[in-house]
């Protein structure tokens, strides 16, 4: 009998453990408000992007990512010689026990100076830049893969 006991209450206290840890899961539900909120944050850091303040758009990296790197070696990662126009956000997939969103923006990207023959000819192309965006601190980051 005293097995059994010990048997219940290991059982008991496992059930409760997994109530908390569900009950204190800091993970967003996903639903159209938590959608709107990341797509928002998307188009604000690509509306940073575009009008080239780098500043600005540094503070939507994750927190991890702003305490490795700092803001005057972010502008270093773009190129001055393109300009970007977000033209759309799609949100593919959210993984809840990883608090992380993969995200498609759809870019249309041309040069900023016709140096060549071959930069007229290649006008604006559009690209589908895959980004990683993961809930953290009750918000949303942009995720850089480092």
């Amino acid at each position: 009998e005293l097995k059994y006991k010990s048997r219940l209450c290991a059982v008991s206290l496992l059930v409760v453990m997994l109530g908390l840890s569900v009950g204190c899961s800091k993970e967003p539900d996903w639903n159209e408000a938590q959608r709107s909120a990341l797509e928002q944050r998307v188009r604000l850091r690509w509306q940073a992007l575009e009008a080239r303040d780098f500043d600005k758009a540094w503070e939507f990296s994750s927190p991890k990512y702003r305490a490795n790197f700092p803001k005057q070696l972010y502008a270093k990662n773009f190129s001055y010689a393109a300009a970007w126009e977000l033209t759309g956000v799609e949100i593919l997939n959210y993984d809840s026990d990883a608090a992380v969103a993969s995200v498609v923006a759809r870019v249309m990207s041309k040069p900023t100076k016709q140096t060549s023959s071959a930069s007229v000819r290649l006008g604006t192309i559009p690209t589908n830049l895959r980004e990683r965006w993961i809930f953290a601190e009750g918000q949303w980051w942009f995720s850089a893969n480092f």
